[in-house]
């Protein structure tokens, strides 16, 4: 990985989702403008806001695909992402920073 970019393999719960009532929402279902969660795989090294295993969310539409080894992952540049939902969080704080 170079500079500030950080690759990224999409969470499960990608697809399909299912409503509060249960109704069931295919992922082809158009909807607004809509955010994902993905788990950081690799980073470059120029990034400094997150570690590998961190999940962070960014927006599907500014996504490059590739596929390295039979498996597809989205490579963002550092900027691109939102948030990060971090496990390495110190006492009373929430885990979720912007």
């Amino acid at each position: 990985m170079l500079h500030d970019r950080v690759l990224v393999s999409l969470d499960a719960e990608a697809g399909e989702r299912k409503s509060s009532s249960g109704i069931v929402i295919p992922a082809t279902a158009a909807m607004g403008r809509r955010l994902s969660w993905a788990q950081v795989v690799a980073l470059g090294s120029n990034v400094r806001t997150v570690a590998v295993g961190d999940r962070v969310l960014f927006d599907p539409e500014d996504k490059a695909e590739v596929e390295v080894r039979s498996e597809t992952y989205i490579l963002l540049r550092e900027r691109d992402l939102h948030a990060v939902a971090s496990e390495r969080i110190a006492d009373g704080q929430t885990g979720l920073y912007l």
